[in-house]
């Protein structure tokens, strides 16, 4: 973890109520797709984790949702203004447990924190089928970045307004079951959906309110079957067999 004052270089609403923030800093901490950082924003006393799509050396892009009084304040700053930032927190996804075939599988926002994770799958030479899932047209976000990254994109809206209309589900059930490895992130019950329905093992990023976002507070924890674990700290990453859910 390192805490390091980022300058914003963009911040753009990209889909309904979602914004694409772009930051010039510390990076050096990140090494893993589906680790996340902790905002400070002025006047309120917690700082707010999102996880971070990409970075390089110099800068990173974080996509987040206006949902209450703290993003709305972010979602107003303008560029050129600085952010006290925590980086390099969480353990992320592993993308050396696949060995063959990946299917991602990502809810909404969660398309954000795989990105990362799909570009190392493919630098690796594996094939990798993406599978995104949103409420509605308006809502969609990465599914060109996705595609230009040379993965195999699946779209699914409850409303059908893009790709298939119902859930992921509906999706991974009409294509050839012959991935040896999964990882999903979004929602709860999506990824709860999508681990019940694969019989292959996989990771899921959990989400939950965080006080510290290090592992001091123990305000996130949940259960898995090694007893309880905090997620901004042991996770967001598990197994999908260390779940309960």
């Amino acid at each position: 973890m390192k805490q390091s004052k980022f300058i914003i270089r963009e911040n753009t609403a990209v889909a309904d109520h979602v914004y694409r923030l772009v930051l010039d800093g510390d990076t050096s901490e990140m090494k893993r797709g589906g680790q996340f950082v902790d905002l400070a924003i002025h006047g309120f006393f917690l700082r707010r984790p999102i996880a971070a799509q990409k970075w390089d050396s110099e800068s990173m892009i974080l996509f987040y949702k206006v949902v209450g009084n703290g993003t709305d304040v972010l979602s107003r700053m303008q560029a050129g203004e600085s952010l006290d930032i925590l980086t390099g927190l969480g353990n992320g996804f592993n993308a050396s447990a696949c060995k063959g075939k990946a299917l991602v599988v990502c809810g909404g926002l969660g398309a954000s924190p795989a990105f990362t994770l799909v570009k190392e799958l493919l630098l690796c030479g594996h094939d990798v089928t993406v599978v995104l899932g949103f409420n509605k047209y308006d809502d969609m976000i990465l599914a060109d970045e996705y595609r230009l990254l040379g993965a195999e994109v699946h779209i699914a809206t409850l409303d059908g307004s893009a790709g298939t209309k119902g859930f992921v589900t509906d999706v991974i059930a009409s294509l050839e079951n012959d991935f040896d490895y999964f990882y999903t992130c979004g929602p709860k019950v999506m990824m709860k959906a999508v681990c019940n329905s694969l019989d292959i093992p996989g990771e899921a990023s959990l989400e939950e309110r965080m006080g510290c976002g290090c592992g001091i507070c123990y305000g996130c924890t949940c259960h898995t079957t090694k007893g309880a674990k905090r997620i901004c700290a042991d996770g967001p990453v598990f197994k999908k067999e260390e779940i309960i859910w």
